[in-house]
């Protein structure tokens, strides 16, 4: 297993919920923090937590909605900046929208798209060169289950979790022979705001995965030797009722 003390990540979607866990998981490491998030106030908090965790580290934040491609090369100046550079991205930022084909308004189909495919897009886009300089590196794109199979009302955030994985394959074919390890992660429901929020706990958000439970798994999938790489990772909760 190797060391992961003094590299730097950049997570997007880092603010709460499980981008907050793998930064925490990734600061007790000794993992430089770039943070990026839509809540100013969230990040600054975040910051503080990793400071006091671990004073060895840096850590930096920028405010940003990564579906808009501006907002990502602004933020992405501002943390490499700070950082310099840049060994790992974590693309977690996601946004879910639920309704059927005839409910759901066009204009919320398209930002579950913008966000959670063309968000991940740009950050690839704007951090790959970062990670090429380094000549070794790793990206890790959250997918979910939603996007291995349909489900009613489900459209928008399944297919754009399909296309996560679709872009998530074609990237690792592309970067592979320069040492950079691509890998999709697949959880089923995890217990955040979001998943709270629109009722998948049944009420009993103890059953299911936990934000530290992907943060652990991402952690330990890093530390492989860099010779070895999981391309494809599916992380379900045992009995979630």
């Amino acid at each position: 297993m190797q060391s992961l003390k003094g590299k730097t990540a950049v997570i997007t979607g880092a603010g709460k919920g499980l981008g907050k866990a793998m930064a925490l998981a990734l600061a007790a490491e000794g993992v430089n923090i770039g943070l990026i998030g839509r809540t100013t106030i969230d990040l600054e908090t975040l910051h503080t937590e990793l400071a006091n965790l671990n004073p060895g580290i840096k850590v930096a934040y920028a405010t940003a909605d990564i579906g808009n491609y501006a907002a990502v090369k602004l933020a992405v100046q501002t943390i490499t900046t700070a950082l310099s550079t840049v060994d790992i991205l974590i693309n977690n930022a996601g946004i879910l929208k639920m309704g059927g084909f005839l409910e759901l308004p066009v204009e919320e189909w398209e930002q579950v798209f913008q966000v959670n495919v063309l968000g991940t897009y740009y950050m690839v886009h704007e951090i790959l060169p970062f990670i090429l300089k380094q000549g070794q590196g790793d990206i890790i794109n959250i997918s979910s289950t939603a996007g291995q199979k349909g489900a009613a009302k489900m459209s928008a955030y399944g297919a754009s979790k399909a296309a996560v994985m679709n872009l998530t394959e074609s990237l690792m074919q592309e970067v592979r022979k320069s040492n950079i390890r691509v890998t999709t992660f697949n959880p089923s429901t995890i217990a955040t705001e979001m998943t709270i929020n629109a009722n998948f706990t049944d009420g009993n958000a103890e059953k299911v995965l936990q934000p530290e439970d992907l943060a652990f798994l991402v952690v330990n999938n890093l530390k492989l030797p860099q010779r070895a790489f999981v391309k494809e990772i599916g992380l379900w909760s045992t009995n979630p009722g």
